[in-house]
């Protein structure tokens, strides 16, 4: 779904920040990590951070006094950028901090989360604080849950550490034992009947309460119970056909109700877990398929996959979340003329790749991470993102042996017609 496509790049985006912040140091108390929860006022923060420029005007080391203050000054700018708290609340990380080479620059971050921050925080030290941020990171998917059994249904969600009761009834079913008085055929049939009635209301329910707007609200579905009802109603012709193929777990527990809820939690929470990393394994499976098909409707490496990207030819991106690359914009003093490039980690630490023909250095104007490039422009191609990682096999296969980088594409390119005419100049050198 588009929805939760843009709900893991925000994550992805969030991871990385919170990497990049994480590395910064300061010379001193100079770094501001301020968060401002929804429905919070700006001006109460505002008067919070006009009372800490006064405590600290009091510093007595004078250069501690003056970063403290221009970075209380700095949260103070961007806030002015505000009217009112954003809907999902606010986050300002903003100080001096030190370059590698050890110098001062100044650093100013601040952006609405991708979804409600539940915390208040303001802390000025040596380092950023992202701890809070980690709460954006949790999987909030929604998981449905029905737990039946020979005395009624309950229908439930779980979402993070939520549960939630949608509905339940209950039923009274014939024992496999008549009174006497009928005949044992008869008596049967009248319970088969009952038994297929109630699975009947059961499937009936399952798509009142997990189907909206043709569409299950829910991520993935576990079917619980203590008797054999769950698997009557898994192949019950009854059961939405749409319900049907996000069953992710069917699991045996000892009650029905909400104890029966509470324990089908604990056993499916493995299922739940992998849930993301059955979908990564199934998106790699495809495109292995692609490649064992030899359709010619894949690409790999970071060169072949740009190609198909900047040709709108890439309809599905796949990305390891983690790789090292950069995305370089230099000019050329010689020729004056402006060359964007793209780096490994390995590849930036060899001088001669940031020089021009005659080994004159680039002027390097903008660099970036290649992912985060990525993640910021893909979009503006009409591709998809999908991010994936080295933990499952085929995750690791994609990123040792295809480069962590490639994709599915809408229509077949032949990738030699653009070495000679864009990529000439021993420009291999600089793609991985």
């Amino acid at each position: 779904m588009a929805e939760d496509q843009a709900k893991n790049i925000e994550q992805w985006k969030v991871k990385n920040l919170i990497k990049k912040l994480s590395k910064q140091r300061g010379n001193g108390t100079s770094m501001i990590s301020l968060i401002i929860p929804p429905k919070d006022q700006i001006a109460r923060v505002n008067k919070m951070l006009s009372d800490e420029y006064g405590t600290a005007s009091n510093i007595k080391s004078r250069v501690n006094r003056l970063s403290v203050l221009s970075a209380i000054t700095s949260a103070q700018q961007r806030l002015k950028l505000y009217n009112r708290v954003p809907n999902n609340g606010l986050v300002v990380y903003v100080g001096t901090v030190l370059t590698d080479e050890g110098k001062e620059k100044k650093l100013s971050i601040h952006f609405e989360p991708f979804k409600p921050i539940n915390t208040s925080l303001y802390l000025c030290d040596n380092k950023f604080h992202t701890e809070a941020l980690d709460e954006l990171l949790e999987d909030d998917n929604t998981f449905g849950f029905i737990v039946m059994d020979g005395n009624g249904c309950l229908y439930g969600t779980v979402s993070g550490n939520t549960r939630r009761v949608l509905h339940k009834f209950g039923v009274e079913l014939p024992k496999k034992h008549g009174r006497g008085g009928q005949s044992a055929v008869r008596f049967a049939r009248l319970r088969k009947e009952a038994r297929h009635n109630y699975v009947r209301k059961c499937a009936e329910l399952s798509t009142q309460n997990y189907i909206l707007n043709d569409k299950p609200t829910v991520e993935g579905l576990v079917l619980a119970g203590s008797a054999a009802f769950k698997n009557d109603l898994r192949n019950s012709d009854l059961f939405d056909g749409r319900l049907k193929e996000i069953v992710i777990k069917v699991v045996d527990v000892s009650y029905g109700g909400e104890n029966g809820f509470n324990q089908a939690i604990e056993l499916a929470s493995e299922a739940l877990a992998d849930v993301k990393f059955v979908a990564e394994k199934k998106l790699l499976s495809t495109y292995y398929t692609e490649i064992a098909k030899d359709t010619g409707m894949y690409c790999f490496g970071v060169k072949d996959t740009l190609i198909a990207l900047e040709s709108s030819a890439l309809k599905e991106l796949i990305v390891f979340e983690d790789m090292e690359g950069e995305r370089l914009e230099m000019r050329d003093p010689s020729t004056d003329e402006n060359i964007v490039k793209f780096f490994t980690k390995e590849q930036l630490q060899d001088d001669n790749n940031l020089k021009n023909k005659e080994g004159v250095p680039y002027d390097i104007t903008d660099r970036i991470d290649l992912v985060e490039w990525l993640a910021t422009n893909y979009t503006n191609y009409g591709a998809k993102l999908e991010f994936v990682t080295d933990r499952s096999q085929e995750g690791m296969q994609f990123v040792k042996g295809f480069g962590g980088i490639g994709g599915l594409l809408r229509y077949k390119l032949n990738f030699d017609d653009f070495i000679e005419e864009d990529y000439d100049d021993g420009a291999d050198d600089f793609w991985i």
